[in-house]
């Protein structure tokens, strides 16, 4: 859950000329998939977290804040592919706990789905087990963030605009999990410190796991790191990235840090600065005026086995002027366990100048393709028809998304995910459409989640263009 810092800070960052790179070398998706709205339920769901099971790629699991609520977590599973849903709430008093917010999912080859959350009660961050595909959880660890030794808290701290309020000690945020061929990795922010730190355990079978690592801290030169992600290599390596600043709107730097034998003795490594956004931690655009979006930057890592195994790939947001709500979604990949990157291209192909935000980057292990899936208002001209309710430009969006079928050298042109065009300021609410948004790929099917008010499906019990519901798409890419 990002939490705001009282100073605002203008920083303007010089970033290289980008470039859009287009395929010629895998078919583009035709029509737009068929959507799903996995909620179907009244009220906000918001703020999308979503798995695969690679042993069972039918077995799709979808989980939103409930944003309207103290406390609980929706979910749905799936064994058809999204065909059809089991539905229920977690986190609301339950053996998991006082769910807050910042659930993320992800399965490993075994079939475990590890899931991992924030609570209202405390500033530890759970780590929750399914084997049964999602149908129940059980909290397996508590990882206690740490301040390391010599820090020093901040004064300008205020209050998150979440449900929990930091308390004196070090608490974690905006927490990210990943797994790899044996183990499972958790990242996050310690608060309010702002240091990243990292814990693991060993995975050997469908429920067979060890315990995690004590936190291993990153050693940021500048002090701060937050609202990133975690990676897992097919050796075991592990790569997480962060934002360097989490306040204001001017601008931040994207950084990485790699620890090279992950479960061994090694630790962490000196950051390396991948990339400087304009995007800054609280950046607000029309589209999403309440909650305000961060660069968002993503990680995905080959483990498939293929060609491009061991290639770790990223995706941002890029802002290409200050202020000129001209977001853009990038990538960029390394060969090098993030030693060096390629120049960041930009993948949204538009021409104008709307907004694109909150990118989702997922890598199919069985095949070796990588899929992006973001939100985007390119539509949306302010001139009405079925993108613009409201006769405002650059407010309302649709889902859109591209994949890569030779390592992210060339992408499709992109295609449209989402059925309807949905609207935050129409719903609402304060959290909009959360602080981000996933997608899961597995044998050669992508699933986007995203936040839909469009009622396209004609089951959300609010309506059209009111609270949101928590939708998916089967994307099936050759």
């Amino acid at each position: 859950m990002r939490r705001r810092l009282t100073i605002i800070l203008a920083i303007t960052w010089v970033v290289p000329a980008l470039l859009v790179v287009l395929a010629t070398a895998a078919p583009a998706v035709a029509a737009t998939p068929p959507n799903f709205d996995v909620s179907r339920a009244p009220g906000n769901e918001a703020e999308n977290a979503i798995a695969v099971n690679p042993t069972n790629p039918n077995n799709v699991v979808a989980m939103s804040v409930l944003s309207d609520e103290e406390s609980g977590i929706f979910v749905g599973v799936s064994f058809d592919g999204g065909n059809s849903w089991a539905t229920r709430v977690i986190g609301q008093g339950d053996a998991l706990g006082e769910i807050c917010c910042d659930q993320q999912l992800a399965f490993d080859r075994y079939g475990n789905l590890w899931m991992t959350y924030l609570l209202n009660t405390t500033g530890r961050v759970p780590v929750a087990l399914s084997t049964d595909g999602g149908l129940t959880f059980h909290e397996v660890a508590q990882i206690v963030p740490t301040s390391p030794t010599g820090s020093r808290s901040p004064t300008n701290v205020s209050p998150p605009k979440s449900r929990k309020v930091p308390g004196k000690h070090a608490e974690g945020d905006q927490p990210s999990i990943a797994t790899g061929p044996n183990s499972v990795w958790v990242s996050y922010s310690s608060y309010p410190m702002k240091v990243v730190q990292a814990a693991g355990a060993p995975v050997t079978g469908l429920g067979v796991h060890g315990s995690f690592t004590a936190p291993e801290t990153v050693p940021t030169a500048n002090g701060r790191g937050n609202y990133g992600d975690t990676a897992v290599g097919p050796d075991g390596q592990v790569l997480v990235t962060y934002q360097s600043r989490d306040n204001g709107q001017g601008g931040s730097q994207i950084f990485t840090a790699l620890d090279p034998d992950g479960l061994g003795p090694a630790g962490f490594s000196n950051p390396r600065l991948l990339a400087r956004s304009r995007v800054g931690g609280f950046d607000y655009i029309a589209a999403k005026p309440n909650r305000s979006v961060d660069a968002e930057a993503s990680l995905g890592w080959d483990q498939s086995g293929g060609s491009h195994d061991g290639r770790v790939y990223e995706v941002f947001t890029q802002e290409r002027k200050n202020e000129s709500d001209d977001m853009n979604i990038l990538f960029t990949y390394s060969d090098d366990e993030g030693a060096t990157w390629r120049p960041p291209v930009e993948l949204n192909d538009d021409v104008g100048t709307n907004s694109q935000f909150d990118p989702a980057i997922a890598v199919d292990q069985a095949s070796g393709l990588v899929g992006v899936s973001w939100y985007d208002a390119r539509a949306d001209l302010g001139t009405g028809g079925p993108a613009d309710s409201d006769g405002i430009p650059n407010d309302e969006v649709q889902i859109w998304a591209t994949y890569s079928a030779n390592g992210g050298a060339n992408f499709t042109p992109n295609f449209q995910v989402s059925a309807g065009t949905s609207s935050a300021p129409a719903a609402g609410d304060y959290f909009d459409y959360g602080d981000y948004t996933h997608a899961a790929f597995a044998s050669h099917r992508f699933y986007p989640a995203w936040s839909d008010n469009s009622n396209s499906t004609g089951d959300n019990p609010d309506g059209t263009l009111h609270e949101f519901d928590l939708f998916t798409a089967r994307v099936v890419i050759p």
